[in-house]
């Protein structure tokens, strides 16, 4: 066997993290809306150690974001950044499809299932303009796709973010007097603490270590434990979201249900059209799975930041932003 085939096949392993994800995913909402239920403590604790400059984000819901990104960063090898910075078709499509397809479908949709519930509307609306910035670089990963392009794509969306999002919103809420200073400043807040900080990071430790235990030590043995911490990161941001919400998602299904169908058919919709798009371009698989996830996915932090700041933090837009 050689070299090649051998790190194939250890590629190939998968530990029982990524065997079986999709059970822990389903283990850990279901752990996350019991304990919401059911140890209303944990929900007081939550709302006593939130960060208001994040839409009131419960801290241990930043803290876990910040440990999905800084992994996912971390195994990205910044040569392949230079190398796919020299393809930016990837990068208009992204573009096209955040902000000239996603939002004015997400309104139909809205106007569609929830033109009785203008609140809940106005909250999928934001989830809609918001371009993800942050956890989509760790379902790339996790999806085998090109890492490095979805960073330079994370990176531009998350400038045109901090431009185009207040006005964005303004526009299709048909809102006025919104704050225009508060929301890029919040939104600018986000994109350093999620983006910014894990790349800073990942760059520094990944030549500091490098240096003192070599390539091999730190692709093997660094980012196999930063993987499992990664996942770690995931699970427990879904247990602290749905403990957050638990109590409204069993008092409330139909209202939850409701909201969720939009934001379900937007994703619907978008993948396999992105998906599409890139096969008829002839991209290759690890392109085209780039563009249609982050093409397809939406910032629920920076949409959250926004709800509570237009609406208020009980208001139904708020609600809609973290069911989504």
């Amino acid at each position: 066997m050689t070299s090649e085939q051998s790190a194939i096949k250890e590629e190939a392993k998968l530990g029982i993290f990524e065997k079986y994800l999709t059970l822990w995913i389903v283990v850990c909402i279901i752990m996350g809306i019991f304990l919401g239920r059911f140890v209303p403590q944990l929900v007081s604790f939550l709302e006593s150690v939130t960060i208001a400059e994040l839409g009131y984000m419960p801290l241990p819901i930043g803290i876990f974001l910040f440990l999905v990104m800084y992994p996912t960063v971390a195994s990205i090898k910044f040569k392949d950044v230079k190398k796919a910075a020299k393809a930016p078709k990837p990068t208009i499509l992204t573009l096209i499809a955040n902000w000239v397809i996603a939002p004015p479908m997400m309104v139909l949709l809205a106007s569609i299932f929830l033109s009785n519930y203008p609140e809940f509307a106005h909250g999928v609306i934001l989830l809609g303009i918001a371009p993800c910035t942050a956890m989509v670089l760790f379902w790339i990963l996790f999806a085998k796709g090109n890492v490095a392009q979805g960073l330079i794509i994370t990176a531009i969306n998350a400038v045109s973010i901090v431009i185009l999002y207040a006005p964005s919103a303004a526009f299709w809420l048909g809102v006025t007097g919104i704050n225009m200073l508060e929301i890029i400043t919040n939104i600018a807040l986000s994109v350093v603490l999620f983006v910014g900080l894990p790349i800073v990071l990942g760059v520094v430790l990944r030549r500091d270590l490098m240096k003192r235990k070599g390539e091999a030590w730190y692709n093997k043995t660094y980012l196999g434990l930063m993987n499992k911490l990664a996942i770690i990161g995931l699970l427990g941001t879904l247990i602290v979201m749905f403990a957050y919400e638990g109590h409204t998602i069993l008092t409330q299904p139909f209202i939850i249900g409701l909201i969720a169908i939009p934001v379900f058919l937007h994703e619907a919709i978008m993948l396999p059209l992105l998906l599409g798009i890139a096969w008829f371009s002839n991209w290759d698989y690890e392109t085209s799975v780039v563009s249609a996830i982050i093409g397809s996915s939406t910032h629920f932090e920076i949409a959250i930041t926004v709800a509570i700041t237009l609406f208020g933090v009980g208001s139904g837009a708020a609600l809609a932003t973290v069911v989504g």
